[in-house]
């Protein structure tokens, strides 16, 4: 038992026993101590449809683990558009932009409802091994990757855990999907290295899964020399994993 002192300001005098146990802040997320989850705020501040003001909007929403992904990657791809038509920073935007600005805006809120559990390691499994799996895909619009830790122990229970998510736009200058899907297993091996060295289980090996035949084909081939493009990602997937580890999923 916490002694009072050493409580945070919100639990001081409160009693365990009874009471409802607030919400705190972690690292810019929403803890519902009463649940153990972590929630998100979405503030729909008043700000003018321009480019300066949307960029304002998007910052502000605070996803550190990559969870709101889908739903924050539309509106940074307004944000693209606009560059990409020159908009100046204070013009008005266009009214095909206006429309899709305003339905996001209008969905914003939603995030709120998204709750996630702090504890990833489920209770009750005991003497389990633990395994990385990453999913990588992209499309027109930007790619990503979506992390898991799976455990499985001696009893055959099993859990997975959504650990983390990053994405990303594609670039304003068009590329092919074959390679924007390279880009995403690039970026999944270097979330790999990123989980490996923070979180705090032993881990028995990771596993990467995507859908692509052609970006299999690039991580299997050691032997043909490629485009710097291909080339350049290429090393980073063989240098953080092994053609063994990747797998192709039908989705």
């Amino acid at each position: 038992m916490v002694v009072e002192p050493e409580r945070a300001k919100v639990v001081k005098g409160l009693d365990l026993t009874c009471d409802k146990l607030p919400t705190e802040r972690a690292l810019g997320l929403v803890w519902d101590v009463e649940t153990d989850t972590f929630g998100f705020s979405a503030v729909v501040r008043d700000r003018p449809p321009t480019r300066r003001g949307i960029l304002s909007i998007v910052s502000s929403v605070y996803d550190p683990l990559g969870l709101l992904s889908p739903s924050i990657l539309p509106a940074k791809a307004i944000v693209q558009e606009l560059c990409r038509r020159n908009i100046g920073w204070d013009e008005m935007i266009p009214t095909d932009l206006l429309f899709r600005w305003s339905r996001w805006q209008e969905q914003l809120p939603k995030v709120e409802e998204l709750k996630v559990m702090r504890c990833v390691k489920p209770p009750g499994i005991s003497d389990a091994a633990f395994t990385l799996h990453h999913f990588c895909d992209a499309s027109e619009v930007g790619y990503g990757v979506a992390s898991y830790l799976r455990s499985d122990d001696f009893r055959g229970n099993c859990s997975c855990s959504l650990l983390i998510a990053r994405s990303r736009l594609a670039p304003i200058k068009t590329i092919t999907i074959p390679r924007l899907e390279l880009s995403a297993a690039a970026l999944a091996v270097q979330l790999d290295k990123l989980i490996r060295a923070e979180l705090d289980v032993k881990l028995c090996r990771s596993w990467f899964w995507t859908d692509s035949s052609i970006v299999l084909s690039y991580i299997k081939n050691v032997d043909k020399r490629f485009k710097t493009f291909v080339a350049n990602r290429v090393a980073i997937i063989h240098e953080g994993s092994s053609p063994t580890q990747w797998r192709h999923v039908i989705c």
